[in-house]
């Protein structure tokens, strides 16, 4: 891609990889993040204007561990990033991709995923291959729907996506393993009964959605695992909840386990 660049009194032209050199301060600065990486396993790179993922960092990608590419300009993923098998944690928050390659499931080591305040509209139909996955943030991103393939996620603890176009929590959710959900701010205006199946469920996160109290499940109050439920900034006063059939079995989860929420 060339882009125009203004220099002085005129326009010159420039590649996109010229930008991308620029961006991190030459190629020597990139040399020493790379050695850095080489050594300890971790490459973190944030906010430095990189509008494509390092093409340099293929030759590390049987060793690196940890991948930070926080507050950059990166638009897509190379198909490439599958090879990154020992890779545990990878950090992506802050940029502008749009959706992630099929090649990405590959990443069977990886633990931790951080995605927040992107525009993924959609994960891939094999994301429940990345079987180690235990701490998922698509935060503040384009999703419209809560993602199915969360279901085969056997050991993630905590998903995070708050702040999409969420408008609706499926039966599917049953499925999901995860100890904490957090589907703050977004449009949900009805809950599948369900959610009260989730086997290991203790945090369901609601607030600031579309919520009637006359759509809350009771069997989330009366018959599930759920200890903190936090709806605050729905379509009912919070007090209301207390009149729900249910409510006093809820309290008593809360009551023995409010400690680890503090």
């Amino acid at each position: 891609m060339v882009i125009l660049v203004p220099c002085g009194g005129r326009t010159t032209r420039e590649t996109s990889c010229d930008c991308y050199n620029r961006s991190i301060m030459g190629n020597s600065a990139l040399k020493a993040h790379l050695e850095t990486a080489q050594k300890t396993g971790v490459f973190q790179l944030t906010d430095k204007g990189l509008v494509e993922f390092p093409e340099d960092l293929q030759r590390l990608s049987a060793n690196l561990r940890t991948i930070d590419l926080s507050s950059n300009k990166i638009e897509a993923l190379p198909p490439s990033i599958g090879k990154f098998g020992v890779l545990k944690s990878l950090t992506l928050n802050h940029n502008r991709l749009s959706r992630i390659p099929e090649e990405f499931c590959k990443l069977k080591k990886l633990e931790t995923l951080h995605l927040s305040a992107n525009q993924i509209a959609r994960l891939p139909a094999d994301f429940g291959q990345l079987s180690a996955l235990k701490t998922l943030n698509l935060s503040g991103n384009q999703l419209r729907a809560m993602p199915t393939q969360l279901c085969s996620l056997r050991h993630l603890d905590v998903v995070d996506l708050s702040k999409n176009k969420i408008q609706a929590i499926p039966d599917e959710v049953s499925g999901v393993q995860a100890i904490e959900i957090n589907l703050n701010q977004n449009q949900i205006s009805q809950i599948s009964v369900q959610v009260s199946r989730c086997p290991r469920l203790k945090v369901l996160r609601l607030e600031e959605n579309c919520l009637e109290l006359s759509m809350l499940p009771q069997s989330i109050l009366s018959d599930s695992q759920i200890s903190l439920l936090a709806v605050e900034g729905n379509l009912f006063e919070i007090k209301k909840l207390r009149d729900l059939e249910g409510y006093d079995k809820y309290m008593e989860r809360f009551t023995a386990t409010r400690k680890k929420f503090v």
